[in-house]
This record gives structure tokens, C-alpha cells and sequence, in this order.
């Protein structure tokens, strides 16, 4: 089926059921950003691509609400399918909520998967519509019946990590997530994100591209500590390691009708990261706490020995970025490389390093205009030739087994314009307002944000996404709950977490520019004013000197870069031969 004729068999099974809009969220049972075959439930309906936003189907108009990362992309991809772009003016926000309370009239019915949406996005639904005498029923899978090749769900085998590689058993960690539910007063606790789940059995796997998850749920009710998964995906020595931290192994397919007979006072779930039908499923007689999962705040502090191998992991990953670099430099003049060509090289590279396991999302190569996309991904119909003239946008990172990697890099192909190089300085110094920030306990990620905007807001410039993000240690690279944004006003920045800084500057239809770099929070000093904070540059990778205008620089950025620069050929140098060096020592040269 084209686009719209699944479009047109959308609105015919609406029309049977008595539904006046529908909503299709992008989103799976664990409420994650990057989704199994199975859930890719947008893409399959309109061939929008993107890792975030929202279907809103009715019998007249067809729209896509996402927000300014996809804005050009979704243009494209949705043209010639019926569907609309709608453009959020609030990442994340349920704004279509509000548009169908002006389109809709008392007693008509809206209708969503309850699978696909979480507890908090239902929940702002009901309240914006039932007031208003509008129906919703969120347990209705419309697609179900009309996708007739729907991929299975994956069955890949899962695998323990050590604690030699984790830093923490798992028994220790139930332990601590026990001792949270005592001070919460609740007697079950229920654990359906994925990342979660993964740091708290130790536990990864292969269900998901790019992250090393595995689909499943963890209920802790009284002393019961209870996983649900693919029993086939857990090998007998395995089962071993998990009978011995008292975890018991149940069919996934078993999790809701175990958590629809719970007989407990109190339940504790994150409404963020549960999806509504099996927030729906909880007896009415048990009581449900909404707050964020234990684990996620545990999770987003990085141990020491987790610290340790994510150090570690820099180097090989720098490494494979200089060779990357060298290489694309050398082989632009032949007009041979396209941006899916040099994404796979990239893959090929890292694939060497030790370790290496698989990226940590779809690289973004953006030549020219196509850095200008924040979350471009080079498709046939779009992969462009580079020449030797222009800027290269590069955003990737790999998943090892000691560590995740994030980071961006900005190139000239040659023949680079003032205007190119001066955005360029002032999206570098942006990185390093963001960088070299001092801060008190207690920050929250919108000051971050607002700090390492600063220099682009001076020059009249800024950017549609947030500044940063937490990564995760092997595991999901984009890990919350803190983000260095303008709507984080509840999450507080804690010793050990580990974050990018990635601010940039875009010019559609021209160009992109943005510098990333991971950063480690750490205690600085205390005094009589309070305790300081700051940050500590993980990523290593040389910083383009050559599009640098050095008049727009002051002097403290000059010597951060010259220092970051002069440190990254010291850590890289002795893991390159002579010829690899010898170009890192020119790149890397102070200014």
C-alpha cells in the first residue's frame, strides 16, 4: 500500500469503530525513543522517520506534530502522503490535545493504542477532552488490522555484564531500589523502561537498533523481584546468575495479567516512562504513586569504575574519529565520497576498536545544506556527492562494551566563506561557555542551557534543540532524566553524571554547524557561598582550528582550545602510527 491508501484504510476502520480522530504516538509498551520493527507505527503510516513525534488522523485532515529538529525533514518525507506537518512550539508537548478540542464537537470519540502511549501523555488527553464531553478510549490498535507484514518482535539472546565491567551487582542495586520504596511507602514497584531495566539486572541485549536493551518488564512486589522476557533469550548460565540474585524469569507476554492481579496497598510507577495500558491494567484497589523510577537517578550517576572504562572508551573512539577525518581529507579530491559512503566507513572504522558492539544511532553526515537538519539521516534519494569545497557536519557515536559515545564535529571541504567561519567561532565558543561552566549544587539543566547559549544570544543567533543530554554506560545514548534544556527545571546536576554539550547553528538550505563533546560532572571546592560544580571533558577529538576566526575569540577561549587540542594529540598519539600522528600534530597545532 502507498501512504495514502493506508491512510484511507485508517479512516475506513475509523469510521466502522465510530472514531472521529485518532492519535498515534511514536513510542512501544516501554515508552523508548528508538522503537523495535513492530512499533514504527508513524513510519509505516506516513514515512516520517524521525525518533519523535505524533499522528493525529481525523476524517478531514491528516497531521504530523513534532518539533524543530524535523521540521524540514518531515516536509519532505511527508509529501504525497496526505499527512501535514504541524510544528510544535513546545518539544515534547501534547499540543494536539488542545488543536482537537477546536476541531472536535461533545460526544465525539478519540481513540489511541494505549501500548504506545505513556501514563502522562494519556493522562493530559483525558484531561484536556473529557471535560468536554469528548470520549477517548485508549485501548485501540487500529493498525493491527490493516498492517498485514507487521514485524514480529525481535528474539535475539540477551547477555549478563560483569560487575567488573557494571562496577555494581545486581543484588546491590535491588538492594538500593528497596530502600527507596521504603521511604516512598509503597509495596510493588513496577520497571517497564528499558534502560532501567538494563542497569538494574545488568542485563543487555539486541532488541533495539543502536541500544543494547532488551524488551522486558521488573516488578518488585514485597521480596519478589520478578522479570519479564523472551525466556528463549535467556541462556541457562544466565538463569543461574539471575537465580542467585533471587530474580525470578517469567514470560514477557505474562506482564499484564501479573500486574492486573497484583494484591498490594500501593504501587510505584513513572508515569513518564509506563505506557497507559498497563497503568490501566493496576487493580482499582491498589494504590499508585506516580514519581520517576529510582533506578533512572541511580543510573544517570556513573560510578567510578564506570567512569574509568568510559575514559578508556574515549581513546579508542578518538582514535577511530582521526582516522575517519584523515581519511575523508585524503580521498574528498577523487569525488567518489557521498554521505552514506563515509557514515559506513565511519561504522568500519569504529568496528575495529576493541570492544566495539554496534553505533549508538544513525550517523548524521550533513554536507552543505543537509547539516542544517539536526537529525539528518542520508537516504538513496538524498545522499550527496562531497566536493572539495563546503562545510561537513559528522554527529555519531559508538556503543562498546565499556561505554557510549556522542559527538559532533564540524570540517571544511575547502573554499570556506566568512560568514561560515564566523558562525563556526561562535558556535565554538558557545561549547566552551558550556564547558568551562561553574556552577552551584543544585543547577538545573536550564542554566546550563542558558550559559552555553550566551556568546550565540550576544550575536543575535541561536538554536531549535536542547544544549545537551545524559548518555548512558552502555546503554541508551540518550539517557535521562537530566538534559541540559530551557523546560529542565526539576532535575538538579549530581557529581558523576555524565552529559553532551552541543550547541549549534543552523542556515537552511546552506549549512549546519555544531560541536559536540561529552562531559563528566564534578565536585570543584566548598566555601562559605556553597558547594561548586563543574565539568570535565571526556571526548576526545581534535576541534577544526582552520575555520576558526581567532579576532572573535578572547583570549581564555583561545587557550581552552589550544589546551583541548594539545591534549587530545598527547592521549591519541600513541595509539597511531607515524603518518596518522604527523596529521594530528598539524590538526591539533595551537593558534
Amino acid at each position: 500500500m502507498s501512504y495514502t491508501e493506508r491512510l484511507d484504510a485508517i479512516r475506513r476502520e475509523m469510521k466502522l469503530q465510530g472514531i472521529d480522530a485518532y492519535i498515534i504516538p511514536s513510542s512501544d509498551p516501554h515508552i523508548s525513543e528508538y522503537l523495535p520493527g513492530r512499533y514504527k507505527c508513524i513510519a509505516w503510516a506516513s514515512g516520517f522517520t524521525g525518533s519523535a513525534g505524533t499522528l493525529v488522523i481525523t476524517a478531514d485532515f491528516a497531521g504530523l506534530w513534532t518539533d524543530a529538529r524535523y521540521f524540514v525533514q518531515a516536509n519532505e518525507q511527508l509529501a504525497g502522503t496526505g499527512f501535514e506537518l504541524v510544528k510544535l512550539k513546545t518539544q515534547g508537548a501534547a499540543e494536539y490535545a488542545t488543536w482537537l478540542v477546536e476541531q472536535l464537537t461533545s460526544g465525539s470519540k478519540v481513540a489511541f493504542d494505549g501500548n504506545l502511549a505513556s501514563v502522562a501523555v494519556a493522562q493530559t488527553v483525558k484531561d484536556t477532552l473529557l471535560p468536554l464531553d469528548i470520549v477517548v478510549d485508549g485501548h485501540v490498535d487500529i493498525l493491527e488490522t490493516i498492517w498485514s507484514d507487521r514485524p514480529i518482535l525481535p528474539a535475539s539472546p540477551a547477555f549478563l555484564l560483569d560487575e567488573s565491567t557494571t562496577g555494581e551487582n545486581t543484588i546491590s542495586k535491588l538492594n538500593r531500589v528497596r530502600e527507596k520504596m521504603k521511604t516512598k511507602r509503597v509495596s510493588a514497584h513496577l520497571i517497564s523502561s528499558l534502560d532501567d531495566l538494563a542497569w538494574l539486572l545488568n542485563i543487555r541485549g539486541n532488541d533495539v537498533p543502536c541500544n543494547p536493551v532488551v524488551l522486558g518488564f521488573v516488578l518488585l512486589a514485597g521480596k519478589e523481584t520478578i522479570l519479564f522476557i523472551d525466556t528463549e533469550k535467556i541462556s541457562e548460565e544466565n538463569k543461574a546468575v539471575f537465580e542467585q540474585a533471587a530474580v525470578q524469569i517469567r514470560p514477557y507476554t505474562d506482564a499484564y495479567s501479573a500486574v492486573s492481579s497484583l494484591e498490594v496497598d500501593t504501587i510505584l510507577l513513572d508515569p513518564k516512562r509506563t505506557c497507559f495500558a498497563m497503568y490501566d491494567s493496576i487493580p482499582v484497589s491498589t494504590k499508585i504513586i506516580e514519581d520517576i523510577n529510582p533506578s533512572t537517578l541511580m543510573k544517570a550517576v556513573k560510578n567510578e569504575v564506570e567512569i574509568a572504562h568510559t575514559r578508556n572508551v574515549m581513546i579508542k573512539d578518538g582514535v577511530a574519529m582521526t582516522r575517519f577525518f584523515k581519511w575523508v581529507e585524503e580521498e574528498v579530491q577523487q569525488g567518489q565520497l557521498t554521505e552514506i559512503s563515509i557514515a559506513d566507513k565511519l561504522q568500519e572504522i569504529r568496528a575495529k576498536g576493541e570492544g566495539f558492539v554496534d553505533i549508538s544511532f544513525d550517523t548524521i553526515a550533513g554536507y552543505r545544506a543537509h547539516g542544517a537538519l539536526p537529525h539528518y539521516k542520508a537516504t538513496e534519494a538524498s545522499n550527496a556527492t562531497l566536493k572539495a569545497e563546503g562545510l561537513l557536519l559528522v554527529d555519531s557515536g559508538g556503543q562498546y562494551r565499556d561505554g557510549t559515545t556522542d559527538i559532533t564535529r564540524v570540517v571544511s571541504l575547502g573554499n570556506i566563506t566568512y560568514e561560515e567561519k564566523v558562525d563556526y567561532t561562535l558556535v565554538l565558543k558557545a561549547t566552551i561557555a558550556g564547558s568551562t561552566a561553574i556552577f552551584p549544587k543544585g543547577t538545573r539543566g536550564y542554566q546550563i542551557d542558558a550559559l552555553t547559549r550566551r556568546p550565540l544570544w550576544d550575536a543575535l543567533r541561536n538554536y531549535g534543540h536542547g544544549t545537551g543530554h545524559g548518555v548512558g554506560f552502555f546503554l541508551n545514548v540518550h539517557e535521562g532524566p537530566h538534559v541540559f534544556n530551557p523546560t529542565n527545571v526539576d532535575i538538579s546536576i549530581e557529581k558523576g553524571m555524565i552529559s553532551s554539550i552541543e550547541p549549534g547553528l543552523y542556515r537552511e538550505g546552506e549549512y549546519g554547524i555544531r560541536i559536540e563533546n561529552l562531559v563528566l560532572s564534578k565536585e570543584l571546592d566548598t566555601n562559605q557561598f556553597g558547594n561548586f560544580m563543574h565539568f570535565e571533558t571526556m571526548t576526545i577529538c581534535y576541534i577544526a582550528t582552520d575555520l576558526v576566526d581567532k579576532s572573535l575569540l578572547h583570549d581564555i577561549d583561545v587557550e581552552w582550545l589550544n589546551h583541548y587540542n594539545a591534549w587530545v594529540f598527547m592521549k591519541l598519539a600513541p595509539h597511531l602510527n607515524t603518518e596518522e600522528a604527523a596529521w594530528l600534530k598539524e590538526k591539533t597545532k595551537a593558534i
